[in-house]
């Protein structure tokens, strides 16, 4: 194939559905139906990364699915690598990740592009989020606490979104290469918080489309994170991971010199938290495994932390206030504990 050729090939793609996969035999047929299912009249491409799947993922895709591209990897290079890698070889004009979990509603895609107009570059957009059991509305994106936790929003008229879940996430490839894409050091968690803040601290949009939606196992791909009756249920390694991250975001993205301030503000919560829910659930592998595993392993990447930093801070177009502005003063741990108890670990 010539340039040209190769050139006219790339544009006639309108969207590249990027999958990362890990162990997902039971939910890639769920997923590709409703991909396959979409009446939409502009091209696209499906393309599956498969983390060293030890089920039969392979097989799955081989014999039922011969027409998605798959990128085998031979070891396990985690959630924000695997993503990268998709997005690399994708052709199309926009990308939209999806988790191997969710599947869209119909009319998705087309709506996705319905509200590009209504947005400021670089976006990132999603759909409303639905509980694959219930069908009960999950959110319309997310908003963050002071601690940087994670606030559902259910309100379709909010305009002040923090993030949208890397489960379903819409943007233009473009914009995905100028922010540089998630960053691996992350390996998995709170990479779609640290996007969307680069995308708003460029003067971007963070939204979700007013219609159709996508429902999602939640906590299935990756474990935990899930409410099950009146409890709350994560995994050791999520629950570290998500500390770890959320602490570098916060010195990473925050604007201006306070951001150090904030972040030795928030290993020391994290500290205390850690000792807390460590005697209350009388759980030593809560200390080691999560809490000051987390401290340690954020304090241990603070030279690579501080050269992200002035990468991000180089681009910002927005102050201080503007991307505080989001946040909510109440910490949603709190909320949390009384509506669900202390979390159950796995």
């Amino acid at each position: 194939m010539n340039d040209k050729a190769a050139g006219d090939a790339q544009a006639a793609i309108c969207i590249s559905i990027c999958i990362a996969n890990y162990n997902g035999e039971r939910f890639l047929d769920d997923c590709l139906a409703s991909i396959y299912a979409q009446n939409f009249a502009r091209p696209i491409e499906i393309l599956i990364h498969d983390d060293a799947s030890t089920d039969g993922s392979l097989d799955v895709l081989r014999l039922r699915h011969p027409k998605v591209f798959v990128i085998v990897s031979k070891e396990n290079v985690g959630y924000c690598c695997s993503n990268n890698r998709l997005v690399e070889r994708a052709r199309g004009e926009y990308v939209l990740l999806l988790n191997n979990d969710a599947a869209l509603r119909q009319g998705a895609l087309q709506a996705l592009l319905d509200e590009i107009p209504r947005t400021t570059d670089p976006f990132v957009l999603t759909l409303p989020q639905y509980d694959w059991h219930t069908g009960r509305l999950v959110d319309y994106g997310v908003r963050l606490d002071i601690f940087h936790t994670p606030v559902a929003n259910r309100d379709a008229a909010c305009g002040r979104l923090a993030y949208v879940q890397g489960a379903c996430m819409f943007m233009r490839k473009d914009a995905w290469d100028r922010l540089g894409g998630f960053p691996e050091w992350m390996v998995s968690n709170v990479e779609d918080t640290y996007l969307c803040s680069l995308a708003r601290l460029r003067g971007g949009t963070v939204g979700v489309a007013r219609a159709s939606g996508y429902d999602h196992r939640q906590g299935s791909s990756f474990g935990g994170n899930r409410i099950e009756g009146v409890k709350l249920y994560t995994t050791y390694r999520r629950r570290y991971l998500s500390e770890r991250n959320r602490a570098s975001l916060i010195l990473v993205c925050t604007p201006t010199v306070i951001a150090w301030l904030l972040y030795g503000l928030q290993l020391a919560w994290l500290l205390i938290e850690g000792v807390a829910m460590t005697l209350l659930k009388r759980d030593a592998k809560v200390w080691r495994g999560i809490y000051w595993k987390a401290v340690r392993d954020s304090l241990r990447i603070v030279s690579t932390l501080r050269h992200t930093r002035r990468q991000v801070q180089a681009g910002r177009k927005i102050g201080f206030w503007s991307y505080m502005r989001i946040f909510d003063p109440v910490p949603h741990k709190l909320r949390l504990l009384f509506r669900h108890g202390l979390p159950h670990f796995g």
